[in-house]
C-alpha cells in the first residue's frame, strides 16, 4: 500500500528528530572550545533545547520530497547533511528573530534571549551579546555540517553555496522587513510579497528543494524559474498564515501570545489589510495600539473583533487560498517529467500551509 503524504512527512520528521539529537550529542566533542569555557557548552545546550523543542520539520520534508521528484533512493548521507544544515539555519533565524522582536517564548518554552536574561539579570549587555553569538554559532554550524560531511567535494561546495545564498537573502529580507514598518502610509501588497519571498520563501522552500534535487543528482539550476515561482507563492501563503494567526489565532495553538505584530508596530498582511479596511474610531483604536509594546490583551481582543466584524480575517484567508492555488498549478506542471507521487505532495503543500493552526 502506498504511504500517505502526511504519514510519510511524519515519518521523515521523526527520523530527523533522532538525527538532530544525535548531532547535538556529539557536537561538544567537535567544537574547538577552550577547556575552561563554561559558556560554550551552555550555549550549545540552549541551541539544542530550542532546536529539538517542537517544529514540524517541513523544510526537511520538502528536502526529501524534492529528492523523491527524481528518485526514491537518494543517498541518505547527502539528505542528512542537507537536512541538518537547513534546520540549523532555521535555529539561527529563530534566535535572532526572537531577539529583534523581544519575544519571551518560542515553541512553548523560553527564547534563548530570555534564557540569557534570566542567567544575567544584572548584565543585559552580556545577555544581548551571548544571544547574538548563539545565533551566529548556529549559522556557522549550518555551513560546517556540510563541509564536514563525506560528500563529494563538488556536491559539498554546491550545497554550501545554496545555503550561503539563502542566508544572505534572508538577512536582506529581515532588513526589508524592518524597513517596511516605517512605511507611511501602509505598504503596497507587492512590498509585502517581496519581503515574504526574501525573508522566508528562499530559505524555507527554495533552498530545501534545491538541496533535495542536488542530493538526488540533479542540477537544480536547470529548473530555477519554476522552483522560484513555486517557492515564492508558498512563502507568501505561509507568511499570510503567520500574520493571520498572530491576530486571529490563539496562544494555545501558536505557542506564543497573539498580537505581537500590533505591539511591535509591524505592517504585516493582517495589519495592512486592517488599516486599509477600517475607518473612524475603529481605525483610531488600531493606530493607537500599533507600536505600543504594553498594549493589553483586552485591546488586542478588541482589534481582533474589529477585524472579524469587517471581514478582514476571511478576506485574508481568501488571498491565501488564491496564492495556494497558483502554487498548486505550478506543481501540477511537473507531471509527466517528475515522479507522480512526489508531485502529488508538492501540489498539496500550499493548502497545508493555509490550513495549519500553528
Amino acid at each position: 500500500m502506498t504511504e500517505q503524504p502526511l504519514d510519510r512527512a511524519a515519518r521523515i520528521g521523526r527520523r530527523f528528530d533522532t538525527l538532530f539529537a544525535e548531532y547535538f550529542d556529539t557536537l561538544g566533542a567537535t567544537l574547538d572550545a577552550p577547556s575552561f569555557s563554561r559558556f560554550t557548552p551552555d550555549c550549545v545546550g540552549l541551541l539544542r533545547d530550542l532546536s529539538l523543542r517542537g517544529g514540524k520539520r517541513m523544510r526537511v520534508v520538502l528536502l526529501h520530497e524534492a529528492a523523491r521528484l527524481v528518485r526514491d533512493d537518494a543517498p541518505s548521507e547527502a539528505l542528512d547533511a542537507a537536512a541538518l544544515s537547513v534546520e540549523l539555519l532555521q535555529t539561527h533565524g529563530l534566535v535572532h528573530d526572537d531577539l529583534i522582536d523581544d519575544s519571551a517564548t518560542r515553541r512553548g518554552g523560553p527564547t534563548i534571549y530570555y534564557a540569557y536574561r534570566k542567567r544575567f539579570p544584572e548584565d543585559p549587555r552580556a545577555a544581548l551579546g551571548l544571544t547574538v553569538l548563539a545565533g551566529d554559532l548556529a549559522l556557522a554550524l549550518s555551513l560546517r555540517v556540510l563541509l564536514d560531511s563525506g560528500l563529494p567535494i563538488g556536491v559539498r561546495q554546491a550545497m554550501v553555496e545554496i545555503q550561503t545564498r539563502a542566508a544572505a537573502d534572508t538577512f536582506v529580507g529581515q532588513i526589508a522587513d524592518l524597513e517596511r514598518d516605517f512605511a507611511d502610509p501602509v505598504p503596497d501588497v507587492e512590498v509585502l510579497h517581496d519581503v515574504a519571498d526574501h525573508k522566508s520563501a528562499r530559505y524555507s522552500v527554495l533552498a530545501p528543494m534545491r538541496l533535495g534535487l542536488l542530493a538526488a543528482g540533479v542540477e537544480p539550476g536547470a529548473h530555477e524559474d519554476e522552483l522560484r515561482r513555486y517557492a515564492r507563492l508558498v512563502g507568501i501563503c505561509g507568511q499570510m498564515r503567520d500574520d493571520w494567526l498572530d491576530l486571529f489565532g490563539t496562544e494555545e495553538t501558536t505557542g506564543k501570545p497573539t498580537g505581537g505584530d500590533i505591539r511591535e508596530g509591524r505592517r504585516s498582511y493582517a495589519v495592512t489589510r486592517l488599516l486599509a479596511t477600517v475607518t473612524g474610531p475603529e481605525r483610531a483604536t488600531v493606530e493607537a495600539a500599533l507600536g505600543d509594546r504594553s498594549c493589553p490583551p483586552d485591546t488586542i481582543a478588541e482589534i481582533r473583533d474589529i477585524g472579524e466584524r469587517h471581514g478582514v480575517a476571511s478576506l485574508l484567508e481568501a488571498d491565501m487560498r488564491l496564492h495556494a492555488d497558483r502554487a498548486r498549478l505550478v506543481a501540477e506542471g511537473w507531471r509527466g517529467r517528475w515522479r507522480a507521487e512526489a508531485v502529488d505532495f508538492f501540489e498539496r503543500v500550499p493548502m497545508w500551509s493555509v490550513e495549519r493552526t500553528g
